[in-house]
Parts: C-alpha cells; structure tokens; sequence
C-alpha cells in the first residue's frame, strides 16, 4: 500500500511528464500570430506570424516563414494564412510547417543538415541507409509533450487533426487539446468567467463554468481588430482632401511637412514584372493602421458617441472639442485626428455609427459587443449569469484599444441595472494578448494535470477521435 504513495523526495516517472527532466510545450496558433513556449513559463518565447510568403521558385512556388522573410519585398512575393478568419484552421499542410517552424525556430533544435547534400561527404549508399535511420529519428517534440489551444466552434476534424501532427509527425510522447477560452479564464486565475477575447479577425463570448466551456452560449463577430482598420482606410479614403495609406517599403525618403500638407517624399519603384503581389501591400498596410489603432484610436465614454449628453448637444459635437492626436503616415503627411479617431472603434459598440461602402457592408446590429453578451448569457442557466457578470475577462490584442473596458462596463451596467458588473482586464499588454497561452502554461505546469495527457500509447490504441472523449 505504501509502494503507491507519491514522495516529494522521488523524481516523477517519465508517464507523468513532472519535474525538471521533461518540459512541456505550450502552443497557441491564432490568425494574426502563433505563440509557442515552454509551460511553467511566464510569456512564450517564440511568436510567429501567422503569415508566411510566398516566393516564385521555377515550376514550383517556396514558402518562407517568419517576420523577416513576409516583410521583405522580395520579387513577385504573395503573403497568405492558413487560418480563415474564424480562426479554423484551412490549409492542414502550410499550417503544420508554419508551427514546426515557430517550435523548432526558438523552442526546440531544428534538424540537422543532411550530411549526404551539405559538401562535407562523398555520397555513398551506406550513409544513405545511415541517414534514412536518423531521420526517422529526429523529430521536433520526442522529449517534450506538447499542450495546443482550439477556439470553442472548433470543427470536429478541426481537433483530431492536431493530435495527428503532434504524434505522426513531431514524435510528442503526449498530448492535450484546451479551449482557449477556458484557457483566459485561467490565466486571470478563475475557474467561471465569461471571457470577451477581442482578436485581429474576430471577437468571440465565452461563457466558461467550472473549467468547462458551455458551448451553447458560445457566440462570436467579425467585428474585431481588422474591421477598425477597415473603419480607418474608409475614414482616411472619404477625408477632404483624402489621407493617403502609403506603407514603409514603398518610401525612399521624406521630407518633414507641417499638419495637412501633402507629403513630399519619393517613391520606390520595381522593375516590370517583381512586384510584390497586392496582398503583400495589404499587410504593410495593416502594420501602419495597428500603429494607428495603438496611438490614436479610442473609445468614446461616456454614452455613446452618436447619442447626446446632460448638456443637450451630441457626444460627436462633443468630441470634435477634445485634445486632437498627432499620427505621422510612413510618407511623412502628418494630421491631427479630432473626432475621427472616436469613430473607428465605435461600432464595435453600435453599429449604427459603422461607416460602409459596397466592399464594406454595415454590419448586423447582432454583432456589436452588448448584444453578443447579451445573447451568450440568454443561453446558459439564469442560476449562472450574476456569476458570469460579475467575472468578465477581457482580453485580446484588439481590446487594448483606450476606453474599450470602461464602455463596455457601461453598456452592461444599463443592460443589467440589478446585478453586479465586474471587468478584469489586465492592465499588462503581455497578459492581454497572450492570454490564452499563459493559461495553457499554467495548466500544463500543474502537478494535478500531469495524469491527464493522452500518452502515444493510448493514441496508438484508439486512433485521432480519443480527442473528442478526453478533452471536453
């Protein structure tokens, strides 16, 4: 009986992946960026664009990964994503590269060369036999179980797909799928939270009760990060004169010019035929507005901009007398941005006040934040919901946006006059955006979870829909 009690004074076997001997990895791939890490750890070291290029190389077409290679206006280069912007997973093939690289880039040691083409030896058949052994061997995660995140309306090839990754391809000894949402919960140190994750391509509720997603009251909106940029290039585009959005790569040099003027800059220009492709451009672009967004964009409190205040006349009159902020464009036109830098965000919180054309169609009232809540907790038990709104998590890279947590305590304040609303919303940028993943780390760094991995031989036992029985 006493031969199966734990002792602090052993070291953990190698079934229960504990201690110092075997260090778990923690990944998190979203559409903007993919976050990996070592559990137990406070922020992931390794974090990837989610992008890759796209290079012409003869018949076939070479992808590149990392910020270096997609910043880069290498000839003819395309940028693509893996991800749709729910954040499922499309290209299966592209997306297990992209993650090996931001494992084996910064995590673990990439393979090495192989000795038969890199110079150093006579090709010789022996070595080939030799070789094709070691390949067989040396795969990113043989040490190391690995811990990978999923958004709560993952599909269900969507979950069986990465165990298929992490066991066939990277050699993991074992693996554990988590709901990012629960994950966030985590991270803000509760166990029932409603979680508002305010991403690049969309924001999703997440109503999470014991560690446990209620999936029914799942729900989520485009309208996150990339919607205010698409706000700012129709606010810039309809400005008199027009501001232009001219990114870094396409400028040589700049001369300084006052407030309003034209910019007095010159081009860079490429030979016919090397272009970068537009989609290359269209991410340029996004850098300079999330420049923007960081700077100058913010949320309107108190009330909504397009209502009026105490004193009679509209918050958007009211607005036009506030502090103005600075904002450079790459090609040195420099503004003052007044009311208009209210406005971007403002239709995250009503939709009436969301700018539109026939690329940009106004967006469903359904989608603003306040109805989104609104409608997750009209799904989950009404026991529950003083609870949940009582312990809102906010976070997401897009929610860093000045004023977002303070309007939205006040939207739900006149929704919920009775209960008590409470937001925690970390004030750290790191735990903001890497929420998800410093749960993931907390989770996979607890004694207690250790027992809950599912090893290679279960794997090997029950195929890729174990998935589906364990992690709930």
């Amino acid at each position: 009986m006493t031969a199966n009690i734990l002792s602090n004074s052993v070291a953990p076997g190698a079934a229960e992946y504990g201690g110092d001997e075997i260090s778990a990895l923690v990944l998190d791939p979203g559409y903007t960026v993919v976050r990996g890490g070592f559990a137990g750890e406070d922020v992931p070291k390794s974090v990837v664009p989610s992008f890759y290029g796209i290079l012409p190389s003869g018949p076939e077409r070479k992808h590149v990964y990392g910020e270096n290679a997609i910043y880069t206006p290498s000839p003819n280069i395309e940028i693509g994503n893996p991800m749709s912007k729910t954040g499922v997973v499309e290209d299966w093939e592209t997306a297990t590269d992209l993650w090996e690289y931001a494992i084996t880039s910064r995590l673990t040691n990439t393979k090495p060369s192989n000795p038969m083409t890199n110079g150093l030896n006579e090709k010789t058949d022996d070595l080939k036999q030799e070789m094709e052994g070691v390949e067989m061997q040396e795969r990113p995660l043989e040490e190391n179980p690995l811990l990978m995140t999923e958004t709560g309306w993952n599909t269900g090839k969507g979950r069986e797909k990465p165990i298929e990754i992490a066991m066939e391809n990277w050699g993991a000894p074992a693996f554990w799928l988590a709901r990012s949402g629960v994950l966030s919960a985590f991270s803000a140190g509760k166990a029932s939270a409603l979680v508002v994750d305010i991403g690049a391509s969309s924001t999703s509720i997440t109503p999470v009760h014991d560690g446990i997603i209620l999936k029914k009251g799942t729900t989520r909106s485009p309208l996150a990060g990339n919607y205010i940029s698409d706000q700012l290039r129709l606010i810039f585009s309809t400005a008199q004169p027009p501001i232009p959005l001219t990114p870094h790569y396409l400028i040589n040099s700049k001369t300084p010019v006052d407030a309003g003027a034209s910019a007095q800059a010159t081009y860079r220009t490429f030979p016919p035929g090397t272009e970068p492709h537009p989609s290359f451009r269209a991410l340029q672009e996004e850098r300079t507005l999330t420049e923007f967004k960081e700077s100058v964009v913010a949320v309107w409190t108190p009330g909504r901009l397009g209502g009026h205040n105490q004193h009679g006349g509209t918050n958007l009159d009211l607005a036009r007398t506030q502090a103005a902020r600075p904002f450079e464009m790459p090609d040195g036109y420099n503004q003052l941005f007044g009311a208009e830098r209210y406005r971007a965000a403002e239709s995250l919180f009503d939709v009436k006040m969301a700018l539109s054309d026939a690329a940009h169609p106004a967006p469903s009232p359904a989608h603003a934040l306040p109805a989104l809540i609104q409608h997750a907790l009209s799904q989950v038990d009404v026991d529950i919901r003083p609870h949940l709104l009582a312990n809102i998590v906010v976070v997401g890279g897009s929610s860093l946006v000045y004023g977002v947590s303070e309007r939205l305590k006040q939207e739900l304040e006149a929704l919920y006059p009775g209960p008590r609303v409470r937001i925690f919303a970390p004030a750290n940028v790191v735990e903001r955006r890497f929420s998800s993943w410093i749960g993931g780390s907390i989770l996979a760094s607890l004694g207690t979870f250790h027992q809950m991995w599912i090893s290679r031989k279960e794997y090997e036992e029950h195929g890729p829909g174990i998935v589906e029985k364990r992690c709930k």
